[in-house]
């Protein structure tokens, strides 16, 4: 097998990619589990923080969008959250088929039971990490991300 010459950087931006595919799965398990008594999923929950974020109400296509995830995955999900009452839909002025998404009190309380949980979890998971370390890494992964939008 050949491989590919890569510069020093490319190389290690490999090992980093191949390490935060590792993280992405323990973070999905591990958030899964965080969240599974109060009927969540990591998936679940990133939906119903996305709504959240929001600064108004979405069509699904736009939280998709905001996510960087398909349309038809986040659809998926919205429609289960729907199902047990966690989100509901409203009439969009500027699209008559695309209604918007808001959370319903049910989905508030379920989305502020899962932060409670989140807070202790996350405060002992950056236990010895510096915070600068800590920005700089989101500055990075930002900058991956923006150039991976780019193109």
């Amino acid at each position: 097998m050949t491989k590919t010459k890569r510069t020093p950087a490319g190389a290690a931006l490999t090992g980093v990619i191949l390490d935060l595919f590792r993280l992405t799965t323990r973070m999905l398990t591990a958030g899964d589990k965080l969240v599974a008594d109060l009927g969540l999923t990591s998936a679940r929950w990133e939906v119903l923080g996305a709504i959240v974020e929001a600064d108004r109400p979405q069509p699904v296509a736009w939280l998709a969008r905001d996510l960087g995830a398909y349309r038809q995955n986040v659809q998926r999900i919205i429609n289960n959250l729907h199902e047990e009452g966690l989100v509901a839909f409203e009439a969009n002025p500027h699209h008559r088929r695309a209604q918007l998404v808001v959370l319903t009190d049910k989905g508030k309380q379920t989305f502020d039971a899962a932060m409670r949980l989140q807070a202790p979890w996350v405060n002992n998971l950056s236990e010895g990490l510096s915070v600068k370390d800590i920005e700089t890494m989101h500055r990075i992964i930002i900058a991956l991300r923006q150039k991976l939008e780019s193109n």
